[in-house]
Order: structure tokens, then sequence, then C-alpha cells
């Protein structure tokens, strides 16, 4: 998998470097990149060329494409779009760091070196203008789908990854369109409560990372900004949105956090 960030514990944790006060700082997720919804790779080809070169650091917290099949598939022709943008940002000084998603969790250290990325581990602590800002995709909050969280341990297992990706590409990649296609038919018969993080797992995760003053993660697609009283502490839960739908990015900067549409 992609190289950590030198700092980063077995943990998860990671001190990555503390920003200045002047610094901007971008997070988004989800935004499930793939070539039948080209207008999206669009909007994100110009978000990096126009909006994100301007920031100190760019995180991207998980779903960054629709599905990855491996790194054997990073010579695509539409992949290549996204990694020659993510090189010219990278070449232009912006710090750009990379989440496994429940989409994407297959990407490896192919696709980090040639984009110059570096990957972080799910959760990730960090240092936010002097706060201590907590960052996960999400998926492993949403503890109340029982059925996911199961099939969650089993493609993230390293035995099952490595015999998948031993698979010849096409293979691989109509398994996951039948997977992809049974989760969302799946989907449909869930409730929105069991799909959304569970109150209990987010008090945990924070509890265990001794109460950041902020969470910022993805996955639910409920973009919106949530206080936290917990054990005395007040902590802020941003909640990123989707590309497809709602289009929108979270900028941090001495000012504070705020959310800001496409």
């Amino acid at each position: 998998m992609c190289i950590l960030d030198k700092s980063e514990s077995e943990s998860g944790r990671s001190d990555l470097s503390s920003p200045k006060l002047s610094e901007t700082y971008l997070f988004i997720s989800d935004l499930h990149l793939c070539a039948s919804r080209p207008h999206i790779t669009t909007a994100f080809l110009s978000f990096l060329q126009n909006t994100a070169i301007q920031a100190h650091a760019l995180y991207i917290l998980g779903d960054l494409f629709e599905y990855w099949a491996g790194d054997d598939d990073i010579d695509d022709a539409f992949h290549q779009q996204v990694i020659v943008g993510f090189r010219a940002l990278a070449d232009a000084g912006v710090k750009i760091y990379l989440m496994h998603g429940n989409r994407d969790f297959l990407i490896a250290q192919g696709f980090c070196t040639a984009t110059k990325i570096t990957f972080i581990n799910d959760p990730a602590l960090i240092d936010l203008h002097g706060k201590k800002t907590l960052l996960s995709h999400g998926d492993d909050l949403c503890t109340d789908d029982i059925t996911y969280q199961t099939f969650r341990r089993q493609v993230r297992d390293k035995a099952w990854q490595t015999e998948f990706l031993s698979l010849p590409l096409p293979s691989r990649k109509k398994q996951i369109e039948a997977i992809r296609a049974h989760s969302e038919q799946a989907k449909s018969h869930k409730s929105a409560q069991i799909m959304d993080v569970n109150a209990d797992a987010v008090q945990a995760l924070l509890q265990t990372y001794h109460y950041p003053e902020s969470l910022i993660h993805g996955h639910t697609h409920r973009p919106n900004q949530h206080q936290i009283q917990l054990n005395g502490h007040s902590i802020t839960r941003w909640v990123l949105g989707d590309w497809y739908e709602q289009g929108s990015y979270l900028v941090c900067d001495k000012q504070g956090c705020r959310s800001v549409g496409l």
C-alpha cells in the first residue's frame, strides 16, 4: 500500500507538519470520479488548477474514485487525466494527502508515486492551526449497518486483497461492478438512520483520541456542522458532502473552518 507519512504511528495517528496561521487547508471526500460522470472530473480538475493550487495542503478523505480495481489500471486514459492534475498540483508546492474510502481502498503505492500523494491512515490526527483535528472517511462509524461492516472487514483483510488482486484486471472490474449494483439495491431497503454514523461510535472515537477539537469526515453524503458536548469537551463534527449531488469542500484557515459550494 501507499507509503505513510513518516510521522505516523502504528495507531494511525498522524502529526503532520504544524500549520502556520496564514495557511489554508482544504478537505474533500466522496468525489466518486468515473468516466461516466465527465462533468465531475472537469469540475475537479478545475478545482485543482484554480482553488487547491492556492492552498498549503489538500486532504482527500476517501472515495476519490467510484471504484479502484488496482494500480495496474493507472495507464487508463481516464485515470491519467486525474494523475496529471495531481502531479501539477504537487509540483506547484501543494501537499496532497489521501485516505482510503470504501470505494478506493485498493489504491496502493503505484498511484501514490504517480501522483506525488502521501497516504494517511484512517483515522489520522493532525494539528490544524494549533487545534487537534481528527480525520476519517467515516464508514467505520456507521456501525448500525451490520451487513456493510461485515463486508468492510472482509475486503479490508490483506489476504482477501492479495487474492483479489491476483485476478485479471477485467475480472476484477466485472466483480466490483456487480458488487456496486448489489450494494445500490441493498441501500434502497435500508433506513437513512442505519446508513448514518452511530453517535456512540463517534463518541468512542473521540475519547480514544483524547477529545480533539474537531472531527472531519465524509462517507454519509450529509454535509453539515454538528456540535458535540462530551465529558466537558466541546467538539465540532464536520461532515463533507459528495461531489455528484452536493459539490462542496471544507476550507480551514486562521479564521476557522467553513463549507464552500462549487
